[in-house]
């Protein structure tokens, strides 16, 4: 995360009024490439016709930080699907941490010119940007304290915002399908962030890490799955949920770009081969379309 996107993220952490509601009841995941307690995610979209330059700026500022501590990694996804974009997932473990690594690419900037100028260029090549905080809810997610970010090469992210007072029936929706899913022990992993600031809320983020593709044949699948693991009643509720509980739902599919990602050395180890060009010092201690049912109108 540079710098234009700590700001943006700060400046929502001090205006927002959305409590988290994050209940714990797993032990947090201990594998290097799990998914954080806390995602700052920012999505961009660039002026037309500066592709090329654009790349070649983001590949040029992560390896200038792949010579450097900086205080917290990104990983850069490019869209697939929906409009030209880029996303960054930027991990975090609280918002101590976020304002932490303010003050610390203050003073990088102010160290490193050529490091500012860059990211200055980059910045202008930026038509739109939205900066999201959300919160890991592993009550709802399936098995994800099994996946591994380091060995993803693909990410699907369904963002699903549901109507005022309706947060509970999404998290019925995603229970039912979890469970359908563990009886058949589906090897479709899945994490759940409840929005915190930046978009209306209430709204949850799914994301699904996916090494090939091929994964999604099976997520194509849910409702025979959840029909033949829990009943025909479980998918109708489902699909019932979706009609009354959201507003809208939108899945997009993202590749992961490690030449424009910055990784610590432990995350890169995960799968050296793919993140072979990402040799990055650790980060500082101190601040370290549609899976479900769309509605019916």
């Amino acid at each position: 995360m540079k710098l234009n996107c700590l700001g943006t993220a700060l400046l929502l952490f001090f205006i927002t009024i959305t409590p988290l509601a994050a209940a714990q009841d797993e032990p947090p995941p201990t594998v290097t490439g799990a998914p954080p307690q806390m995602l700052v995610l920012v999505h961009r979209e660039f002026v037309p016709g500066k592709a090329a330059e654009r790349r070649k700026l983001e590949a040029s500022v992560a390896r200038a930080c792949n010579q450097l501590v900086v205080p917290n990694s990104w990983i850069d996804l490019e869209s697939i699907t929906g409009p030209p974009e880029a996303l960054s997932l930027d991990p975090f473990d609280s918002f101590d941490q976020v304002e932490a690594a303010f003050a610390d690419w203050m003073q990088i900037f102010g160290s490193r010119p050529d490091l500012a100028r860059m990211q200055g260029e980059l910045d202008a090549l930026v038509s739109s940007e939205r900066t999201i905080i959300a919160a890991r809810r592993d009550d709802l997610g399936y098995r994800p304290q099994s996946i591994d970010f380091s060995k993803a090469r693909f990410v699907r992210v369904l963002e699903v915002r549901v109507f005022p007072g309706r947060a509970s029936d999404f998290a019925e929706s995603m229970r039912i399908l979890a469970g359908g899913y563990e009886k058949i022990n589906a090897d479709t992993p899945w994490v759940v962030y409840q929005v915190n600031a930046g978009m209306p809320s209430p709204a949850f983020l799914v994301f699904l890490p996916m090494r090939a593709l091929v994964k999604n044949d099976d997520l194509l699948e849910w409702r025979r799955i959840l029909r033949d693991a829990e009943g025909e009643d479980a998918a109708q509720r489902m699909e019932q949920i979706a009609r009354d509980a959201y507003a809208s739902t939108e899945s997009n599919l993202y590749f992961i770009s490690p030449e424009m990602s910055h990784v610590t050395r432990e995350f890169a180890d995960g799968d050296p081969a793919f993140w072979s060009s990402k040799p990055a010092p650790a980060a500082k201690p101190a601040a370290p379309k549609n899976t479900l049912p769309k509605p019916e109108r």
